[in-house]
């Protein structure tokens, strides 16, 4: 069975600023803190908190 698809995200701005909701996107994707790196996988639930606070992350596949 092939393994689910990942996707890196780093925390790369701070939070603070930020309206509520992106904070929330932020909060979803697992992200606490500045420079805060985490594995989500490839979902389109996930793509779309990424793609709405793009501005604020780092990306990896």
């Amino acid at each position: 069975m092939s393994e689910a698809k990942t996707i890196k995200v780093t925390l790369a701005k701070s939070l603070i600023g930020t309206i509520q909701a992106h904070r929330d996107c932020a909060r979803g994707l697992g992200l606490r803190h500045r420079e805060h790196t985490v594995e989500v996988l490839d979902t389109p639930e996930n793509r779309g908190m990424i793609n709405k606070i793009s501005y604020l992350l780092k990306v990896e596949s």
